[in-house]
């Protein structure tokens, strides 16, 4: 166990910065528990605080910084992406662009502490425009909260925490295969989230090609874009003729339709999710003729647009 303290002790503050790092671009790196041991060995002697503090925070600010510039560059094209490496992209981006539409800059920090959402938090906020200055200053404060509160654990708690290390270190193998195990575990219970997210949504879709026969034909159907404000001034394109109402605002609209009405509503989210939720909604209103379009605004786009449609310019 010596060995293993001073190995860490040597080369602790390098790795500080290259698991932290690599978790903000995005990697599945344990940069909160190694922050921990760093924060233990530190208050045992063996490592300095200042030196793992200054690379775990310039960590941070580097792996958001290169997001956030990816969302000031491609928007949209970026969190999409993102989302779709994540293990909930069904509401990856709604939850982060929640969060930075309702608290801002200040965002930056409750995201650092918030699975799934940390590394979108910061090409959103490209995404949604906000300033180089802002975001490094706001970067700073969620890298410097981030950082003394797990540093601060391990220091709290660095009796507990070298025992913790004496024991992985005398189970050897058992150890990892228990730590291997609980992984595979909190991966699994994602996936069936996942899964049984998606099965919920599970309402029939409408394709691109019988939505541009339907927009031909009388009666026209009534087609809403469920996207919020802020992803509607992301990706401006829509598709004509459409009314944007936000998945809140849907029952209300249920109200507002005659009977019968064939109604399209879509997203540019995995899964088609606001849209088959939406979807849901109105069925649950009496309207009965509600579906997604498979594919979302992408699949509208990504083939020959008929003469009627263009995009705004």
């Amino acid at each position: 166990m010596q060995e293993l303290l001073s190995l860490l002790a040597a080369h602790g503050v390098l790795a500080v910065f290259a698991v932290t790092f690599a978790a903000r671009v995005g990697a599945p790196m344990p940069a909160a528990p190694l922050l921990v041991m760093a924060g233990a060995l530190g208050q045992a002697g063996q490592l300095s605080l200042w030196a793992a503090a200054g690379a775990s925070l310039l960590a941070n600010l580097a792996g958001d910084a290169i997001w956030f510039w990816g969302g000031r560059r491609w928007g949209y094209r970026v969190l999409s992406l993102l989302c779709k490496l994540s293990l909930s992209p069904d509401t990856c981006v709604r939850q982060s662009e929640s969060l930075i539409l309702r608290w801002g800059g200040h965002s930056l920090v409750a995201a650092k502490f918030v699975p799934g959402i940390s590394v979108v938090a910061a090409p959103m906020a490209g995404a949604l425009a906000m300033s180089w200055r802002r975001f490094i200053a706001f970067g700073l404060l969620a890298g410097a909260a981030w950082t003394f509160a797990f540093l601060g654990l391990g220091m709290v708690f660095s009796t507990q925490v070298a025992q913790v290390l004496d024991r992985l270190a005398s189970g050897g193998m058992l150890a990892a295969a228990v730590l291997a195990c609980a992984l595979a575990a909190f991966v699994g219970w994602r996936w069936w989230r996942r899964h049984r997210f998606r099965r919920s949504l599970a309402v029939p879709r409408i394709g691109v090609d019988e939505l541009r026969a339907l927009l031909s034909a009388e009666p026209v159907p009534v087609i809403v874009d469920v996207r919020s404000a802020a992803t509607v001034q992301l990706d401006p394109r829509q598709i004509p003729g459409a009314r944007n109402v936000e998945v809140s605002g849907i029952a209300a609209l249920a109200r507002e339709l005659p009977a019968g009405v064939e109604v399209v509503l879509y997203c540019n989210c995995p899964n088609e999710a606001s849209a088959a939720s939406a979807a849901l909604q109105l069925m649950d209103q009496g309207v009965v003729r509600a579906r997604p379009l498979e594919g979302g605004l992408d699949a509208w786009f990504a083939g020959p647009l008929p003469a009627l449609v263009a995009e705004p310019g």
